[in-house]
């Protein structure tokens, strides 16, 4: 086809690539026999908060049975109206995805060895910065114009990607793609380009999201057993140990979690309603489908979307 550069054009490339990039994957990951998914999201999905605890607890669960998913932005959707809801390039959209699932480490792949005090493809005196601690304008003076000679997104969406994900509690690394073993050498803690640390600890981020303005629409009482479960077992908060709701709530919203005293024992994410939860509370999770007529999964606010105090 000739090349064209309306948008419609590129959706099109996009929808006749989307097959290809997921056979070349299943084809590359199954020498190794590891099944792969694939999902495609756009800033629209996880602004929602349907939306967002949906793909956060598919790919928590595709993670937890040893899937791994090739995240995409949905370009096929991503038209020029909602412009502004696009990710725009993979670096921002891998840094959104580390936040979303709560990683370890965002590794940031590319042509070079990592962020150089000038461009290497152009000054053979620049030097390779091992580690950073503070993203400041110095360092995105730095970043510059350097581009990849490969994709969309150049050095500076890196160093953008960097300051979402370590403000989010995710070490960052930006490294040679094509050096051997680099993420296994990157995930051993080696030293393999540029490294960003977490500026707060995964906990701290999480603790500090959910006492934010985004936060608390109501409160859940809960007996002495799902105390129990939820602060010395780390369990799921399952509807069974739920003595009531308070307030109006929906699903994805935070709420606060109380003992039968009254006195909050942590935050997390609601799985269902108010309403569903004035319907299920106290009974077992089997009898959800039935009393409800569908079902989002046994627990009412799962371990991963949730903070104990």
């Amino acid at each position: 086809m000739p090349e064209r550069k309306n948008t419609l054009y590129k959706q099109v490339l996009a929808s006749v690539g989307q097959s290809h990039l997921m056979y070349t994957y299943e084809q590359l990951f199954g020498q190794y026999d590891i099944t792969v998914a694939q999902a495609l999201l756009t800033k629209e999905d996880l602004s929602d908060r349907s939306g967002y605890l949906n793909a956060r607890n598919t790919l928590l669960a595709l993670m937890e049975i040893g899937i791994i998913c090739i995240v995409n932005e949905n370009d096929i959707v991503a038209i020029h109206e909602i412009e502004g809801l696009k990710f725009g390039d993979n670096d921002n959209l891998s840094a959104m995805v580390a936040n979303l699932i709560d990683a370890d480490l965002l590794a940031l792949l590319t042509d070079i060895a990592g962020l150089y005090t000038a461009d290497p493809h152009c000054n053979a005196q620049a030097q390779l910065i091992c580690r950073v601690d503070n993203i400041d304008k110095e360092i995105e003076q730095m970043a510059g114009d350097t581009v990849s000679c490969h994709g969309i997104g150049g050095m500076s969406t890196k160093i953008e990607a960097a300051r979402l994900a370590t403000c989010s509690g995710v070490n960052v690394v930006i490294a040679n793609g094509r050096e051997p073993d680099i993420l296994v050498r990157a995930t051993q803690g080696e030293d393999t380009g540029t490294f960003f640390p977490a500026q707060v600890n995964k906990m701290e981020s999480k603790k500090r999201w959910m006492l934010s303005g985004l936060a608390s629409k109501g409160k859940v009482t809960v007996d002495q057993g799902a105390v129990l479960a939820l602060k010395e077992q780390n369990k799921s908060l399952l509807p069974a140990g739920i003595i009531k709701a308070a307030g109006r709530f929906n699903r994805g919203d935070i709420v606060d979690i109380l003992d039968n005293q009254g006195i909050c024992i942590g935050y997390g994410i609601c799985n269902y309603s108010s309403s569903d939860l004035a319907i299920i509370e106290g009974k077992h999770s089997d009898n959800i489908p039935n009393l409800l007529g569908f079902d989002y999964g046994d627990e009412a606010i799962h371990r991963n979307n949730m903070v104990t105090l």
